[in-house]
């Protein structure tokens, strides 16, 4: 919460308010009433002037819709809340949610739809090669360096489900690759890479990461749209709200140039 309330970009803030109202205007409008019944708590559905128990058959398909709602309802009160907050007047109008299709050749030269699809099929902390420090741990997973956990621990927090070091196979390149992050973002249906590069001054590291650039490039990637860098060089520690405005300047354009 402190991280989400401190750190979100205006226009992705914008976009979430204007993705939750979307999806709920779709949907019936359904409330779940819990009240006692001879000191026995019961559940009703609430729609227009009707009363459903959930056991009955309208009362099931109800159910799962308020299921979704709830979430929604919730989550547009926070965004709302933080917005009234921190800015005035409306959302960005501009700020429209819809499918964004962006895409990347596989190393048979096939072209996938950066989607839910794409997300889902990607295994999470994939990487087995490269043992990794015990130090730094969140949420089961062990990261490579402090800062990958801070990064872990501001998409936890903003919602945004991403996987950890996937399997990835790209054009180019022979094997298996594993991006740092790869994030979803369910108001535009597009998920993005994110490498996060331990810079430390040494010429070998500079020209991986170099390799890493021009292979995703090569792959149909858009540095800054498609793949987010970020750095912890030293002398210059990794600061959470770097990468807070590269993501939303990466979302915003994929937005307005693709509607």
């Amino acid at each position: 919460m402190k991280i989400l309330n401190a750190r979100i970009p205006q226009e992705y803030l914008a976009l979430k308010i204007n993705y939750c109202r979307q999806q709920l205007e779709k949907l019936p409008k359904v409330k779940l009433q819990i009240h006692n019944e001879s000191g026995v708590p019961s559940m009703k559905l609430i729609v227009g002037d009707h009363r459903y128990r959930p056991g009955s058959e309208a009362g099931k398909e109800y159910y799962k819709i308020w299921l979704i709602r709830d979430p929604l309802e919730r989550e547009l009160q926070l965004c709302e809340a933080i917005w009234h907050s921190y800015y005035k007047g409306s959302p960005f109008p501009e700020c429209e949610p819809h499918k964004v299709v962006r895409t990347l050749f596989t190393d048979t030269g096939k072209q996938v739809i950066l989607n839910k699809e794409y997300f889902d099929s990607l295994k999470n902390d994939a990487d087995t090669k490269h043992p990794k420090p015990l130090d730094y741990k969140f949420d089961g997973i062990y990261y490579r360096s402090a800062a990958e956990r801070e990064i872990a621990m501001f998409y936890t927090e903003m919602g945004i489900p991403f996987k950890y070091e996937p399997e990835v196979m790209i054009r180019g390149v022979n094997g298996f690759i594993y991006p740092d992050f790869v994030p979803y973002f369910k108001e535009i249906d597009n998920c993005k890479f994110h490498e996060h590069f331990g810079i430390k001054n040494s010429a070998n590291y500079l020209r991986i990461t170099g390799i890493k650039y021009t292979n995703y490039s090569n792959a149909g990637l858009v540095p800054e749209l498609d793949i987010l860098f970020t750095h912890d060089v030293e002398g210059m520690p990794f600061d959470i709200r770097y990468l807070s405005s590269k993501l939303n300047t990466a979302i915003y354009s994929a937005v307005i140039s693709t509607r």
